[in-house]
């Protein structure tokens, strides 16, 4: 097979709290991030998604944008508090009047609607209950999921249930670092990540049991993309096996196997069982039953990882980075070879088609003198990416999608405004929009279907 395949899905992807702001408008309720934003020095600068790019009054003017680029598709948020405010319970008709405003216009403009229900915005009145720690999470998710199929899908057929449970669990109360800011006990983790995995089942449940016309649900996490350091079989079998190993307690929930082994494999990997022993809540079968209810849309969300050798000791090591080494305006190295071995050992694992639903790079991107925003790091990076995507397709990796972070230049969480991932530049005083060169350059890759990369 040469190439990407006739019917590949080039998309764009956002999140609501980074780019709607109107936090306190139209019976929108309060979420975690909201409240957190509000304390000092959590956020770079103090910033908040008060207004981000106000993208909820001007949703009309960004599709435009996405029909320009040439998005076949577009992978969107909704913010859980803004369609009921207190999480379970009163609809608020005009969250829901927005989000199918949004979808009607998308479909206007040829570009297919990808649904995800949780991107963080976790209603802080649920959070007052308890949040993750709470067994009923689980039926508060479902009520969710329900509604949000019961309204869009006549319109709508696919839907990822959480967006990278890694961070909101492991960013948001193991390191603390992310809403809602706790550094919590390491066994409350793991009872808040398997309560997280109920609540995608039941979700899963909710939705197929609630949709008016045949749809597809999945699930979108995240996790370090290790590859091999060279292509001997010795470091590719060490590669392969730190890329579902356990990580160090301190930073557990960063791993790949411990959030896809129970929704596709239908079990938690042995290794964490008996290493993890002793912080682990009652797991049951019907738990169990409920992780693995069969999801039609598997994805990853791939940025970079560590070049994995076998060491002198027969175990996998990671080597050593040259001097020198590429890294992007956030610090992350620039490694596209991850992006092929990482779907390479997620599809010898799982043997599950793929969706990569995010991947992308910050960079330090000004408005130059000619008006214009020209950015050919962002260009290398993507390139060099695509290249590698197209090359595990053709190695016979079934990579059905790809959906750029970001679209817009927007709120990166606790870095505020001072990392710009978007393909379009936001002046985030003016609400100004300058398409990038990168946003040119993918329009015609996708017009293309990557065959000029």
């Amino acid at each position: 097979m040469a190439g990407f395949p006739k019917d590949f899905v080039w998309g764009g992807a956002a999140s609501a709290y980074q780019i709607e702001g109107a936090v306190n408008e139209d019976g929108k309720g309060r979420h975690i991030w909201d409240v957190f934003t509000k304390e000092e020095g959590r956020v770079f600068g103090g910033h908040t998604g008060a207004v981000a790019c106000d993208h909820y009054h001007r949703f009309r003017e960004d599709v435009r944008l996405m029909k320009e680029m040439g998005l076949k598709a577009y992978r969107f948020s909704i913010d859980w508090s803004r369609v009921l405010p207190e999480g379970i319970g009163k609809v608020n008709e005009k969250g829901i009047a927005f989000y199918g405003e949004l979808i009607d216009e998308l479909q206007k403009a040829g570009i297919e609607p990808y649904i995800t229900l949780h991107h963080w915005e976790y209603p802080y009145e649920l959070y007052k209950k308890g949040g993750w720690m709470n067994a009923d999470s689980a039926e508060w998710f479902g009520e969710y999921a329900g509604l949000i199929a019961e309204r869009f899908s006549d319109r709508v057929t696919n839907f990822f249930t959480l967006n990278e449970p890694q961070c909101f669990i492991g960013l948001g109360y193991l390191q603390g670092e992310h809403a809602p800011g706790l550094r919590a006990p390491v066994r409350d983790t793991f009872l808040m990540a398997h309560n997280a995995l109920r609540a995608h089942g039941r979700a899963v449940q909710k939705m197929r049991e609630k949709a008016k016309r045949p749809i597809k649900v999945g699930y979108a996490p995240t996790g370090p993309m290790n590859y091999p350091a060279t292509e001997k079989p010795e470091d590719i079998e060490a590669a392969r096996t730190a890329f579902f190993a356990m990580p160090e307690l301190s930073n557990w929930t960063w791993n790949v196997a411990w959030w896809s082994d129970p929704v596709l494999l239908g079990s938690y990997p042995e290794e964490g069982l008996v290493r993890f022993e002793p912080y682990l809540p009652r797991i049951t079968q019907e738990d169990m039953r409920l992780i693995s209810e069969p999801i039609d849309l598997y994805a990853q969300n791939i940025y970079n990882g560590n070049a994995i050798c076998m060491g002198p000791d027969g175990k996998p090591q990671i080597a050593a980075r040259k001097e020198g080494f590429p890294h992007t305006a956030c610090d992350w190295p620039v490694v596209p070879e991850c992006i092929y071995w990482g779907p390479k050992f997620l599809q010898e694992r799982y043997h599950r088609p793929l969706y990569i639903t995010e991947n992308g790079v910050s960079c330090r991107d000004v408005i130059s003198l000619d008006g214009k925003v020209h950015d050919p790091e962002r260009i290398d990076f993507l390139h060099r990416y695509l290249r590698q995507i197209r090359r595990a397709i053709e190695d016979g990796v079934d990579i059905r999608g790809y959906f750029l972070w970001t679209f817009l230049d927007n709120f990166e969480w606790n870095h505020g405004y001072s990392e710009r991932f978007g393909t379009v530049f936001v002046d985030f005083q003016t609400q100004q929009r300058i398409p990038k060169d990168s946003a040119y350059w993918y329009r015609d890759v996708i017009r293309a279907n990557g065959e000029n990369l």
